[in-house]
């Protein structure tokens, strides 16, 4: 019997749209020259939920009814806070408060992949955008920014292919 044994990078994001994501890449100027490193494209901003790594393409398909059974009300997220991860250069935003939903649809959608046999990155989560990588700065706290928010109706599958994401599938809020 042939197996296919192609994988694929996959993980389940947030995805803003254009104007959320053009909002929070005008964080990243100030940013930079507080931090120097690398500025994300802004066309790549998004908020992770649940990073898989690879994936065979076989799978896909049941990776996706396991997103599908997901049942979480919509919720409106914002970030209004910048923040500096020292042990990986990274400079980020984050909301200064979560929304409940976020966190139940981020434990759903575990649960759901538990349930379905898929291995994913386990870590305790902390939602964020990346907005700088290769940054340098001290425990001080980065400038206020303003806020950024988004109505959240729906979460995204998508495929890591370099340093481009490309949605494989959507997946709608209640």
């Amino acid at each position: 019997m042939e197996t296919n044994d192609k994988t694929v990078r996959v993980f389940f994001a947030l995805w803003p749209d254009r104007r959320e994501r053009d909002g929070l890449a005008g964080w990243q100027s100030q940013l930079l020259a507080l931090c120097g490193g690398r500025v994300m494209r802004a066309d790549t901003l998004h908020t992770t939920l649940v990073f898989l790594g690879e994936v065979e393409v076989v799978r896909l398909e049941a990776l996706k009814l396991a997103a599908a059974e997901i049942r979480v009300g919509r919720f409106e997220l914002c970030f209004d806070e910048a923040h500096y991860w020292g042990h990986n250069h990274i400079v980020y935003a984050a909301p200064r408060t979560v929304p409940p939903q976020l966190i139940e649809l981020v434990r759903e959608l575990e649960l759901s992949l538990r349930c379905h046999r898929f291995a994913f990155e386990r870590r305790d989560y902390k939602p964020h955008a990346t907005l700088l990588r290769n940054a340098h700065w001290t425990d001080d706290p980065l400038p206020g920014m303003l806020q950024i928010c988004w109505p959240v109706r729906e979460f995204v599958l998508l495929e890591s292919v370099a340093s481009n994401y490309r949605i494989l599938a959507r997946f709608c809020l209640m």
